[in-house]
């Protein structure tokens, strides 16, 4: 008979190279073998949040790591039990040198030391422009009264700003009320927080953790997503608790809450309550603010011609412009000079996405041809049924194919609000879902604003 709980050792042991310590610690470290059974190898886990967790993310890849050494198993099977206490014997069966017993230390995440803000976030070096402004006056608004938005949900793709906009309001808060008990937490460090606190019996002192806040900033809203119910209620308790204290809540995400999916039907409703803003990719102007204020912070130079150059051809996020402009100054400072414009081509051209250079005028202009529609209509404020539509839909591809801001679209298309802008986006979203024919029409339009 095979041992299996050297082979649970054995398979542990690989699986810690293949994963972060932090996972390690919270998801593997206390789970044992139990037994193998028709081909079924049963794994004790202490308790059903764990349970549910390895066999939604871990149970393809353990069943591949216990298959390499025995292969007559054929599933995995998770069992909520308290280790037995054979298991502790045959630990136990080495005699060990007498240790001095040091009495247990809290949780390092228990002990209220810092806010976790990083300082380097500051609206100093935060560029504002049409892709961001209205998150940043909401912030602004936050800072100078806390409650007014709560919550505040600050959304968009990667890497365009948001965590250095929410890092930055919990530093200005802090800054004009040091009293402030302000508190900056990823959500998968919200995550390893709850899940260690239940693994060490402390759930009460993660409670008071978090409860006793005056601002809560909490980071990637959307990794509370499918299979995550149990961390999901104590986020709603905590979010009712906080909030009925007016307390501030602000979190991040890289989407609607509407879209995340898995995410509760309460939480969802719980962050629609408060203030909800959209962050899109920086357009022209903004990119050549991003990419002057980088340089100027390290004390070097590029042509206008230069700039220009990048912000025209990389229409990527703040990240990938920071890594741009951190590469051409690496190449300057090697070369102790400053870079031509056909060295910078050669330098970035991998940051260039091969892609049609359209304006905005000509997709709304492809727009009114398909509708059939005169191309100044677009822009004024008649509201016949089919040229609201068809502008909708303008508005819509704008945003959705070429991540233009909701306000720059406004500004544009007739100087509308950009609340407008907004309603028409996810007026076409749900219509989307249902109507075939609008499918077929945007597809069509797509088609001809690549040729």
């Amino acid at each position: 008979m095979r041992d299996i709980y050297n082979l649970w050792d054995t398979v542990l042991a690989e699986i810690e190279l293949s994963v972060s310590k932090a996972n390690f610690t919270t998801w593997f470290k206390n789970t044992y073998a139990i037994k193998s059974e028709e081909g079924t190898f049963f794994i004790g886990v202490p308790n059903d949040f764990i349970k549910e967790w390895l066999s939604d993310r871990f149970s393809r890849e353990i069943l591949k790591t216990i298959r390499n050494h025995w292969d007559d198993i054929r599933s995995v099977e998770f069992i909520t039990a308290k280790k037995p206490i054979k298991q502790v014997i045959i630990q136990k069966i080495e005699p060990q040198p007498e240790k001095k017993l040091i009495p247990e230390l809290p949780l390092d995440h228990m002990i209220p030391k810092k806010n976790n803000l990083n300082p380097k976030y500051t609206f100093e070096t935060l560029i504002v422009g049409p892709f961001n402004e209205i998150a940043y006056s909401a912030a602004q608004t936050v800072i100078k009264s806390p409650g007014s938005f709560n919550p505040l949900f600050i959304y968009g793709s990667t890497g365009i700003g948001k965590t250095h906009l929410i890092q930055a309001t919990g530093n200005m808060l802090f800054e004009k009320n040091p009293g402030l008990n302000i508190y900056y937490v990823t959500s998968e460090k919200f995550l390893m927080d709850y899940v260690s606190a239940l693994q060490n019996n402390r759930i009460n002192s993660f409670k008071e953790k978090y409860r006793t806040c005056d601002v809560l900033i909490m980071d990637d809203i959307q990794f509370f997503n499918t299979g995550k119910e149990q961390v999901q209620q104590e986020l709603f308790h905590l979010f009712n608790t906080l909030h009925d204290r007016n307390r501030q809540l602000i979190f991040s995400s890289d989407k609607h809450p509407n879209y995340i999916i898995g995410l509760e039907d309460r939480l969802k409703s719980r962050f629609s309550a408060g203030m909800i803003i959209d962050v899109a990719r920086p357009e022209y102007e903004s990119r050549i603010a991003i990419l002057r204020a980088k340089l100027e912070y390290h004390n070097f130079n590029l042509s206008d011609e230069s700039l220009d150059y990048i912000a025209s051809h990389v229409e990527g996020n703040v990240r990938e412009l920071e890594g741009i402009i951190n590469t051409l100054i690496m190449q300057m400072e090697l070369r102790k000079r400053e870079l031509n414009l056909q060295e910078i081509k050669l330098l970035i051209k991998n940051n260039i996405k091969p892609k049609r250079n359209i304006s905005l005028e000509e997709i709304v202009k492809v727009v009114a041809h398909f509708y059939n529609i005169e191309e100044k209509l677009m822009y004024d404020k008649n509201r016949r049924k089919e040229i609201v539509e068809a502008r909708q839909v303008a508005m819509y591809i704008l945003r959705e194919d070429y991540n233009i801001s909701f306000p720059h679209i406004g500004k544009k298309l007739g100087g509308r609000d950009h609340t407008t802008v907004m309603h028409s986006y996810e007026k076409i979203v749900k219509e989307l879902v249902e109507n075939p024919d609008l499918v077929h029409d945007i597809e069509q339009i797509r088609a001809m604003l690549q040729t």
